[in-house]
């Protein structure tokens, strides 16, 4: 699929084929927002790397359906070329593997999505979550999935790729994160976790600004991803996670993205700038921090 993007400053259009050549990899990517940024990806023509745990549908510790496979074969069909590859990023020895293949097969990393989280099992474990109402009441275990299979998880998979991008004086870093990193509201480890990943892509942008390399926190809506489709949630300015590939895509293919590298941005603010929507023509009104 190829549509038209306009680019913000009366700049030319160009098409959404303009990540051709280009090489990414999507971590956490079997569903969800992952696999829609790999598929908004391999909409531009990129190749994607998918990483993952999932090999078999329905046997993810959520058990929703999606696989890496899956997400590879759509992102192919989609005139990309998609890798599947099961990592576990919270071992170091898989994930740097994971690395080393990219470096021999492609010579070259220019887009890294951190996306890869853990922490919401606790919605589909049967685990009585709304009976929990401090943060002293929540099993020690939610703090540490979300700290090292996220946030560490993503220092990790960054601290790999950037001698990657540095050498071609040219990349991308995204960090998906949330409202949640500027509200008290939403748990500790949750906020903590989210204002821990803001923090880390404006440490990151610093460093690696005179490598040319950008680092960006992105914010979604809400997303219709498979378990916010099991709950009960007002989707009347819902995205879909095909829509926040299509922002990453939009800042992968932008010549002045250093420009953003260091802030955090919000997906339906960057559709308005560079003009695209959501797959079904519609266009998601951004949120801000008090809607979330």
């Amino acid at each position: 699929m190829v549509f038209i993007m306009k680019w913000p400053e009366g700049k030319e259009e160009v098409t959404m084929k303009s990540l051709a050549g280009k090489v990414a990899l999507v971590t956490g990517a079997s569903r969800g927002v992952g696999r829609g940024i790999a598929l908004g990806l391999g909409e531009a023509g990129a190749t994607v790397y998918i990483t993952g745990r999932t090999i078999e549908s329905g046997q993810s510790a959520a058990r929703l359906p999606g696989t890496i496979q899956q997400t590879a074969d759509e992102v192919t069909q989609l005139g990309g070329q998609g890798i599947a590859l099961r990592c576990d990023h919270r071992d170091d020895d898989q994930v740097r593997a994971v690395f080393e293949r990219i470096q021999r097969e492609q010579g070259r990393l220019d887009v890294l999505v951190n996306n890869v989280w853990a922490g919401y099992e606790h919605y589909t474990d049967g685990t009585k979550f709304w009976e929990e109402t401090g943060f002293w009441t929540m099993p020690l275990t939610r703090w540490d999935a979300m700290f090292q299979a996220g946030v560490r998880a993503h220092y990790v998979a960054s601290a790999l790729a950037a001698p990657l991008m540095m050498v071609r004086k040219s990349g991308l870093i995204v960090n998906i994160s949330f409202f949640a990193a500027q509200r008290d509201d939403r748990g500790v480890a949750y906020g903590v976790a989210k204002a821990a990943t803001d923090r880390m892509a404006a440490c990151m942008a610093h460093e690696l600004r005179e490598h040319q390399v950008a680092v960006v926190s992105l914010y979604p809506g809400l997303v219709r991803t498979e378990s916010v489709l099991q709950a009960n949630f007002d989707l009347s300015n819902s995205e879909s996670p095909h829509f926040i590939g299509r922002a990453v895509s939009a800042l992968a293919a932008d010549p002045d993205v250093m420009t953003r590298s260091g802030q955090v941005l919000v997906a339906a603010a960057l559709a308005l700038e560079y003009g695209f929507t959501d797959i079904d023509g519609k266009q998601p009104r951004p949120l801000t921090v008090d809607e979330t």
